[in-house]
Order: structure tokens, then C-alpha cells, then sequence
């Protein structure tokens, strides 16, 4: 007797529930990916083996994936040879199975309709996961409230992303990324790669802030460090169109905009602050502020803000709008879990949002206050300990 493993019944979840699938719809993308050569191109690029529901379908579509890489033809025996160099072939049904999948399906021309199907039932699965997840992070009565809450946004904000996170990453599959990297650098015959600064001797140095990067400017007090980081965010956002988020714990939204409007329009501040403008300088503002007003720049001025929530509303940013660079004003005016230990709570904020750039795949750039004490040296410049 044959068992249909397209129609095989699922096993019930916790409560008797059978999980979200749909074994027809991912029988549909095997045999369509037998049946068009092409047919994978247009359903790699989204579904992958774990979205599969039947361990028998997520290793033929893992066989699968690895002829594409390979630019080899998917068809029956190319299939069957994968699955047998796989050691999976019996155990996936023999060649029968393949026979029974390419003959299950008419026609390719909606693969990609099936998998995004396939796709759907596997975010269904992911958020019954998470939700488990969440349950014990609310019995856990040794998790501050604050931190289950930032855990369970970060949970499900990687399935809204797709981002789940794996154990490894086969060095191949970064080894294509960086490739078509580097194919783009070179057809644009840019040396920026990351986001630029608008300083043409650091970006030749550091070809832009690079994604994942935490950048720490460190400087004695009134150097400095905030017009330089406002004039990172004005020329990324306006000359890039690159949006920025800055969070300002030092100044107010509204004297972060005057000193922007100032630069933009190349305005002494003075003369604008003390109502002493020229006549030949309003054109200026006006024109400065219709540019700033186009600007995708993002102000935050909450005093003592933590990681946690500048992680909970970067991630509402970069969802919302694609989000491409953050400035905090300045780390050690954070706010920290380890009140008592000040140099390991700047270090934990560091550390977090080193995190928060890795999560969300952007430069973060954080201004810091170097001690006052070389101030009481005849030589002011910082040295080493």
C-alpha cells in the first residue's frame, strides 16, 4: 500500500490543533520546479526549506535549491540524484514520490502563487512559536516587565522582517552577497559603499558608515560633536535621501532645528537666535527651509531615553520608513539597567546599541563626553591612561 505524503494527516500542535499548512500548495511548487526549468527563480528569492510543513517536501525543495546554485537542470533525475548524493532519497519516497509530485501539477505558470501560500502557512506556524515564547516570558516573574515586553516586539518584529534568526550561515550564501557587493561597487566606481558623511577625506578613508557599524565620536565638551553628526544627518538626507533618526538627549527638537536651519542656510546663529538677520539672508532660510522640509530626518529629544525603547521605536522607523542611519546626542546621558556601576552601564548601553545596528542592518553613530579633566591640563588633548 502507498501513502500519499502530499495528504499525509499533521500532527496535532499543543491544545490538539493542527498547525496551519497546505500540503497541496507545497506539493504545486515541487512539481512546478520540475516541470520549468525556471520555475525556482521566481520562489527562491522568498520560500525556504523551513517553510515547508512535510520534512519529505522541505528536503526535495532543499535538493532543489541546491542544483540551482549550482546552475544545474531541476528535473526528475537531476532531483533524484541530489536526494540520493542527500542520503534522504528513500526516505523522502523514491523516485515515485518526484514521479507523483511533477504529475500532481498542470502547469509552473503559478508557482509563485503557491509559494507565497506555502509562505503564509509557515508565518502562521512562526507566530503560534512566538506566541509560546511570549506566554513564558509573562510566567517569568524574574524578567522585568520592560525587557519581556522589548523581547516579545523583537520576536515578532524578525517575522514580520522574515529575519529569523539561524544558528549558521553557510559561508557560501555570503560569499554571493559580498560578490554582488562588489560587482555594484564597481559598476557604480564609487569608493562609497556605506552611507556618506559629506567629508570627502573620511568617506575616501572609510567608504561611508557601513551597515551594522556603531560609530563612537569621542570628544572633549564644546568641540564639536553634535554639528558634526547634524551635518552627517543633513547631507545623507538631503543630497542621499537616506532617512535618519536622531535621537537628542542633550537638546531640544527645537534647537536641533535651528542650528540645522543655520547650517543649511549658512546663517550665523547668533544673528538668528537675536533677531539681527540680514536682508540678504532671509532668501536663504527660506530656501534652506524648504530643503529641510523634504528632508526624512526624524527627532527625538527624550531625556534619559533607554536602548530598550530606542530599540522599540527605531524598529517602528526602519519598518515604517526604511530607516538608514541613527545619532545619539550624546551615550552617557542614556539611561542604563546598572545604576550602580557607571562605567559598566555605559558599557552595556555600547554594547546594546551595537546590537541595535546589527539588528537593523544600519550605521549607528553615537557622540560621547570625554572627561573634563584634560581641561585642567596646560596640554588639553585626551592621552593615554
Amino acid at each position: 500500500m502507498t501513502i500519499d505524503l502530499r495528504r499525509a494527516p499533521a500532527p496535532p500542535a499543543a491544545g490538539g490543533r493542527v498547525p496551519p499548512h497546505n500540503l497541496e500548495a507545497e506539493a504545486s511548487v515541487l512539481g512546478s520546479l520540475m516541470l520549468d526549468r525556471n520555475a525556482v527563480v521566481r520562489v527562491a528569492d522568498f520560500l525556504r526549506p523551513d517553510d515547508f510543513y512535510l520534512d519529505h517536501h522541505a528536503q526535495v525543495y532543499r535538493a532543489a535549491l541546491n542544483l540551482y546554485d549550482r546552475s544545474d537542470p531541476i528535473d526528475l533525475l537531476t532531483l533524484a540524484a541530489e536526494l540520493e548524493k542527500m542520503r534522504v532519497l528513500e526516505r523522502v519516497g523514491g523516485q515515485a514520490f518526484l514521479a507523483e509530485l511533477e504529475s500532481g501539477v498542470p502547469t509552473a505558470a503559478n508557482v509563485e502563487y503557491y509559494g507565497h501560500l506555502v509562505e503564509e502557512a509557515a508565518t502562521k506556524r512562526k507566530l503560534i512559536s512566538a506566541g509560546g515564547r511570549i506566554t513564558a516570558l509573562g510566567f517569568d516573574e524574574s524578567t522585568p516587565a520592560t525587557q519581556a515586553l522589548d523581547t516579545a516586539e523583537g520576536v515578532i518584529f524578525n517575522i514580520a522582517e522574515g529575519r529569523i534568526t539561524q544558528d549558521f550561515v553557510a559561508l557560501k550564501d555570503i560569499l554571493k552577497t559580498t560578490w554582488d557587493q562588489i560587482e555594484q561597487i564597481h559598476k557604480d566606481q564609487s569608493v562609497i559603499s556605506g552611507v556618506p558623511s559629506g567629508f570627502n577625506d573620511l568617506d575616501a578613508k572609510t567608504g561611508g558608515f557601513q551597515k551594522s557599524d556603531l560609530i563612537i565620536i569621542a570628544a572633549r565638551p564644546g568641540v564639536g560633536k553634535t554639528s558634526l553628526t547634524l551635518n552627517v544627518a543633513q547631507h545623507a538626507s538631503i543630497q542621499y535621501k537616506i532617512p535618519v533618526a536622531i535621537f537628542s538627549l542633550e537638546m531640544s527638537e527645537q534647537q536641533l532645528v535651528t542650528r540645522l536651519l543655520c547650517s543649511e542656510a549658512s546663517v550665523d546663529s547668533y544673528r538668528l537666535r537675536t533677531g539681527l538677520l540680514k536682508d540678504a539672508e532671509w532668501p536663504r532660510i527660506a530656501q534652506a527651509m524648504g530643503a529641510l522640509s523634504e528632508a526624512q530626518i526624524f527627532i527625538d529629544d527624550s531625556p534619559n531615553v533607554s536602548v530598550m525603547e530606542m530599540r522599540t521605536k527605531a524598529r517602528r522607523l526602519k519598518s515604517a520608513n526604511n530607516l538608514g542611519l541613527i545619532i545619539v546626542d550624546y551615550l552617557q546621558l542614556m539611561q542604563g539597567r546598572n545604576q550602580e556601576n557607571r562605567v559598566q552601564e555605559v558599557s552595556d548601553i555600547s554594547r546594546g546599541l551595537k546590537s541595535l545596528a546589527r539588528e537593523l542592518q544600519i550605521p549607528v553613530i553615537a557622540c560621547s563626553q570625554l572627561s573634563r579633566e584634560p581641561e585642567k591640563r596646560p596640554d588639553h588633548r585626551p592621552q593615554l591612561s
